[in-house]
């Protein structure tokens, strides 16, 4: 299979191979990753160019599969290589693998797509043969290390823009139709606190936009379970670390994307920070606060009730922990 990347994002003064993606862009490559699960179609390896446009494409596309990022690959000779050196790679594939998915860039794919293919294929309505976010599926005879000039077969193009622009919910196949892939109505969250000169704080972030105080929080990862998925936005979002409790704190809901998502929270105890510099969303605010005033902040009353839950938790561990007094005689 081949996949161009989604529609990229000139606006940005940034070299080429940084240039990122539209947010139409995104959501091309995640109606193809969801059109690949229906049809029982998804790869069982991926190869990527390094430039940010193809990576997160690739990512996208496997996210919204239902698949890990784990055995994705960024190899150089995706990035503007001649056909001759796409078909080097793909012939160093071993032969377990029955379906591969190449991730790249519209001269180089159409032009492997002219090597391989004995006749040149149809046009689009709109005289182009791959628009961004179009999908090509092959088929060849053999392995992959015999792979030569006009040896394969097109079984068809698939083109993002003919593809229903909402995605089923529940995944692969409810009745339901939504705005985005389904994982992203799954979601997880975190209440760090510290324990600080005898007092009970909670760190608390800006949210994107630093309009209000917030907590991270962020979508459950396809293949990572909700305690790790907060861990990870932990680390993004707040720049830290530490030890979450899989005993949730609660839940809540709210409505985005046309639907409704559920967050669930955990109570992490924070045991790194990293500097200011090294914050991968250095334009988020982050704060120390007592608990009681981090409750009160935050804008989700959800999350100023699972501040006191927490409260309550930590009270009732130490009072359990503390030795028994005894009477007095």
């Amino acid at each position: 299979m081949l996949l161009r990347h989604g529609k990229s994002d000139w606006s940005q003064p940034v070299a080429d191979e940084q240039r990122p993606l539209k947010k139409r862009g995104k959501l091309g490559v995640q109606r193809m990753g969801a059109w690949l699960a229906q049809q029982a179609q998804v790869p069982e390896a991926v190869l990527a160019s390094p430039a940010l446009r193809a990576r997160v494409s690739a990512e996208k596309c496997l996210k919204a599969m239902g698949e890990t990022t784990d055995g994705l690959e960024m190899d150089p000779a995706l990035y503007h290589g001649a056909p001759e050196t796409l078909v080097a790679r793909i012939a160093r594939t071993p032969d377990t693998i029955q379906r591969l998915m190449l991730v790249g860039h519209k001269p180089d794919l159409e032009d492997l797509l002219h090597y391989l293919l004995p006749e040149p294929p149809a046009l689009a309505s709109d005289g182009k043969l791959l628009p961004t976010a179009s999908l090509v599926r092959l088929a060849i005879d053999g392995s992959w290390s015999q792979l030569a000039p006009g040896a394969a077969r097109l079984l068809d193009i698939r083109r993002a823009r003919e593809l229903p622009r909402h995605f089923p919910f529940p995944f692969p196949d409810g009745p339901e139709r939504r705005e985005r892939p389904a994982y992203y109505y799954v979601q997880s969250a975190v209440v760090p606190y510290r324990v600080h000169q005898g007092r009970l704080e909670v760190l608390v972030i800006g949210s994107s936009s630093n309009r209000h105080w917030s907590l991270p929080k962020g979508i459950a990862e396809p293949g990572l379970s909700l305690e790790a998925s907060a861990r990870k936005e932990a680390l993004e979002e707040a720049g830290i670390e530490g030890d979450i409790d899989a005993a949730a704190l609660g839940y809540y809901h709210y409505r985005k994307w046309g639907g409704c998502c559920e967050v669930t929270v955990f109570p992490m105890r924070v045991t790194r920070e990293l500097a200011d510099q090294a914050l991968q969303e250095p334009q988020r605010a982050r704060q120390w606060m007592p608990a009681e005033q981090a409750a009160e902040c935050l804008r989700q009353p959800s999350l100023g009730a699972m501040v006191h839950e927490l409260s309550s938790r930590l009270a009732s561990a130490a009072a359990e922990a503390s030795p028994a007094k005894r009477p007095s005689s």
